[in-house]
């Protein structure tokens, strides 16, 4: 496909599909919105824009992918709920001098539960699993241009319950590195099921976004703002105490900021706060740390590492680990 077909294809996408998800409340599959990244978790975990060699902020935006190294792969893992571990791996390769593409897995296993029937009677062991398997492909549109294109095979199983679903992420990022400017919009979770849990069929967690980077002069430092949900806009989309949500509340819960610093260049540490998660925690009856997120990492010439730590839920801290290793160091056009 020539870009002069493939971008308006994807800014189609970006921009019409949100109309059709505008009334939005519940969804399934929520686990896609964990990120697969542990600098991404470190900037507050919704981050669209940072343009580094990590392969796995690909899964956030497809179009990050044109950033990662020919013949790159990585494994992530994340500590979640008690009991609850997720993770997954990544392989990219660059095609031509201006593609690239890639496949990724992302998992979350909850651990073994009791499986009772109607009456509560205990009727064995069941152990949840949501999976996710993406095949990814991206293109430098121009110089500053890429986009990029998720496919998604999305699966989950509770016990004698399935349910599959198709997916495709859209995404665009510019990139001016004389200005050190990167600029992200993503539509992500374009899809349905094809294997509904019951009769009822649900909605997949549709997520539009828009986010910036922008490092501060000669400061070896950057910040970034990213806004979420922008489809979301009542007060049923968003958790309080009283069930009652003021507008300027709204509209700050889709706000997230992230601020990298780098001591050295190949050493970062950074550091998030998420506005939604930080009122809804609180909400729930829990302030310590909440919306706070930190990372640090090493993007050394081959090898990328990266540990994060934020907050997700009440009941315990979510550590994320990252490794990725690349075999071979190409540039592109």
């Amino acid at each position: 496909m020539t870009k002069k077909r493939f971008l308006p294809l994807i800014c189609a996408f970006l921009f019409v599909q949100a109309n059709s998800y505008c009334q939005e409340s519940t969804s399934i599959f929520n686990f896609l919105n964990l990120p697969n990244s542990s600098h991404v978790i470190g900037l507050g975990g919704k981050n669209i824009s940072l343009v580094q060699d990590e392969i796995q902020t690909a899964a956030a935006n497809p179009a990050l992918l044109s950033n990662v190294s020919d013949k790159s792969i990585g494994v992530n893992f994340m500590s979640y709920m008690q009991g609850c571990k997720a993770g997954g791996a990544s392989y990219a390769q660059t095609l031509g001098s201006r593609g690239t593409w890639g496949v990724y897995t992302q998992f979350v296993g909850y651990g073994s539960m009791k499986e009772t029937d109607l009456a509560g009677e205990i009727t064995g062991e069941m152990k949840p699993l949501d999976f996710c398997f993406g095949g990814q492909y991206s293109y430098m549109l121009t110089d500053r241009l890429s986009g990029g294109v998720t496919g998604k095979i999305i699966y989950s199983h509770y016990g004698e319950f399935s349910s599959c679903a198709l997916a495709v992420d859209l995404g665009l990022n510019y990139y001016w590195e004389e200005k050190n400017v990167s600029i992200s919009a993503v539509a992500r979770n374009i899809g349905g099921q094809v294997k509904r849990f019951g009769d009822v069929g649900e909605r997949l967690p549709f997520d539009m976004r828009i986010g910036f980077t922008k490092s501060l002069g000669h400061a070896p430092v950057d910040i970034s703002v990213t806004m979420v949900d922008l489809t979301h806009w009542s007060q049923s989309d968003y958790f309080s105490a009283d069930g009652k949500v003021s507008g300027g509340r709204i509209f700050t819960n889709h706000f997230e900021i992230g601020v990298d610093a780098y001591p050295i260049p190949v050493v970062y540490v950074c550091a998030g706060f998420n506005f939604r998660r930080a009122f809804e925690m609180k909400a729930a009856g829990s302030s310590h740390a909440a919306g706070l997120s930190f990372g640090a990492g090493a993007n050394l010439k081959k090898l990328k590492v990266g540990i994060a730590y934020a907050k997700y839920h009440i009941g315990a801290p979510t550590i994320s680990l990252n490794l990725a290793y690349s075999f071979q160091k190409a540039t592109k056009e």
